[in-house]
């Protein structure tokens, strides 16, 4: 946006009296007519989602010819219809849908399967369950403020997110449906692009006055922050943004108060601040077809999105002493060096690139040499024997950029590795919002409970067991969070909790399980060779969930 500083700053005075007109209003605006705004929504969204994928696409880069094209149909239009849908099935459910089972873990700790739950989710999802653990000691209630209304109305600052498109509109819908605020968004710079198909997506609830969209850059969020009228906040982006924010901008300063506890920002807020994302790798008997599936999966959750990802692959563990240690490496860097490369479209991933390359001497760009290699200068980059030592610059660092480093963890079998990884990530890699864990079936039999001692004990928000993290954001009906117990002075992965359509009170974390090797191929593969007929035929799916849209969106998925 080109307009002046106090043009912008105008502008927002403007929404927040609006919002500040309308958030006792809202509180008194019933499910049924909340249900048929959610549908308006749904109706907005599959209006503009072509327009929407194709300017994103053309953003970040992407030929418009390319099957990559679905990538900006998934993480856009996509993932906002499946929020909106599983919100309406939320509130259709007097705000407590049912979960497919409720049951206690030997501990007692309760965990709630959200996935299947209906006839197309096994079609869909085909061998995967989906688990929400609720945080030890809590039952699984539901409902959030629809079993307690709040007698006050409040208005929310959401600070969009630059680089998935939907997550400004999932993080502004949950605070208005879940949380019954009313909410102001500010778009981010990256992406401010989007602001304009969000306003015509969203126009039944803004022109309501529950929702207003505002833009400009960092002086107009920090505006809206200090601003009386906002009473919380939910920001999606950097931690350093986020102590920017609590603490102030100066380092001495965010130091001082820190150590007096005293924010230079009082008011709530929850957050989703990124994570350097582990990949374990469990030993086992692979076979050739196994480990090469494996390998593009790995090179896939680092290649989605350019790698501009909070779950992007970003460490690599692997056992020490796994005969086939060598070899599957061998096979992640020739997966990497075959994935075409992305425009390194996120401001500062140069700079981030190369502190990598000087920390990292042995790393290896790829490919190393061919015609391919001069597309970009952020190159698809696997930097191997990184010392698994706290405060390691890989390890402590959040790339947001094309790179995977990989570390060796001692342990020949299942049970030693976990046993010695599972500490390791916990406490030494930066970040608790998502995690994975590839082990193959015969290996999960032999040594199941500890495996689920492993599951237990990550102190993620977000655990996929031989599936990407970024399936769970996809998944609305997932609460989206880092693991609990960050507090404001030193937040990691940030606080509170996001997505949720199930609108469980307590949730500890989602643990996503899927075949060791998915069929047909996954929508977050690199080189999935129909992802945009499939991104379009589930698009239509959630919009009308009727039978011939459903056998298109498999037939179409077939042909990956």
């Amino acid at each position: 946006m080109s307009e002046p500083l106090s043009t912008l700053f105008h502008a927002s005075d403007r929404a927040l009296l609006t919002l500040t007109h309308h958030k006792h209003r809202w509180l008194q605006v019933g499910l049924p007519d909340r249900i048929t705004y959610l549908q308006r929504c749904m109706a907005g969204v599959n209006a503009v989602a072509a327009d929407w994928a194709i300017v994103a696409a053309g953003a970040k880069g992407i030929d418009l010819n390319s099957p990559l094209v679905g990538e900006e149909w998934l993480v856009g239009p996509v993932a906002t219809l499946a929020n909106l849908r599983e919100l309406i099935q939320a509130l259709s459910a007097n705000g407590q849908p049912q979960p497919h089972a409720v049951y206690p873990r030997s501990n007692g700790q309760v965990v709630a399967r959200i996935l299947p739950q209906r006839l197309s989710d096994r079609v869909l999802w085909r061998g995967f369950t989906g688990e929400v653990w609720l945080q030890p000691g809590a039952s699984a209630c539901q409902g959030l403020v629809y079993r307690q209304k709040p007698t006050q109305g409040r208005v929310a600052l959401v600070l969009g997110a630059g680089n998935i498109a939907a997550i400004a509109a999932m993080d502004t819908l949950y605070k208005l449906f879940a949380e019954d605020q009313v909410v102001l968004l500010k778009m981010n710079p990256v992406n401010e692009y989007v602001g304009k198909f969000l306003e015509q997506a969203l126009q039944p609830l803004i022109e309501a006055g529950f929702v207003q969209i505002v833009y400009g850059g960092a002086d107009v969020g920090q505006y809206l922050c200090q601003h009386a009228a906002v009473e919380t906040i939910h920001i999606t982006g950097s931690h350093h943004t986020h102590d920017a924010i609590v603490w102030g901008d100066d380092p001495q300063q965010q130091y001082q108060r820190k150590m007096a506890n005293k924010p230079h920002l009082a008011k709530p807020i929850t957050s989703e601040l990124g994570c350097i994302t582990p990949i374990l790798v469990v030993p086992g008997n692979w076979s050739t077809g196994e480990m090469q599936f494996q390998a593009r999966h790995i090179a896939s959750m680092v290649a989605h999105n350019a790698s501009f990802n909070c779950v992007a692959g970003k460490v690599l563990v692997l056992a020490k002493d796994w005969p086939l240690r060598e070899r599957f490496l061998q096979l992640v860097q020739t997966e990497l060096a075959q994935t075409p490369p992305r425009k390194a479209y996120y401001p500062g991933a140069r700079e981030r690139y190369a502190a990598f390359l000087h920390q990292y001497p042995q790393a290896i760009p790829l490919p190393e040499s061919g015609a391919d290699a001069t597309k970009t200068d952020v190159p698809w980059t696997l930097i191997p024997n990184v010392p698994p030592l706290p405060g390691e610059y890989a390890l402590s660092t959040e790339a947001f950029c094309g790179v995977l480093a990989e570390v060796t963890i001692a342990g020949s079998t299942a049970a030693e590795f976990l046993a010695n990884a599972v500490p390791f990530v916990n406490e030494t890699i930066w970040g608790n919002l998502s995690c994975v864990m590839l082990i193959d079936p015969t290996t999960q039999r032999l040594w199941a409970t500890e495996v689920e001692l492993a599951i237990a004990d990550l102190r993620y928000g977000a655990i996929g067991v031989n599936v990407w993290t970024g399936a769970i954001f996809l998944l609305a009906a997932c609460p989206w969070r880092a693991f609990p117990g960050n507090d404001l002075s030193n937040i990691q992965s940030g606080l509170g909790v996001v997505h949720n359509t199930y609108l469980f009170e307590h949730p500890e974390k989602t643990v996503l399980r899927a075949p060791f090797q998915i069929f047909p191929t996954p929508l977050w593969f690199a080189t999935h060779k129909n992802l945009l007929q499939v991104a379009r035929c589930y698009a239509n799916f959630l919009t009308d969930s009727n039978l011939p849209n459903l056998v298109r969106l498999v037939v179409a998925a077939l042909k990956g």
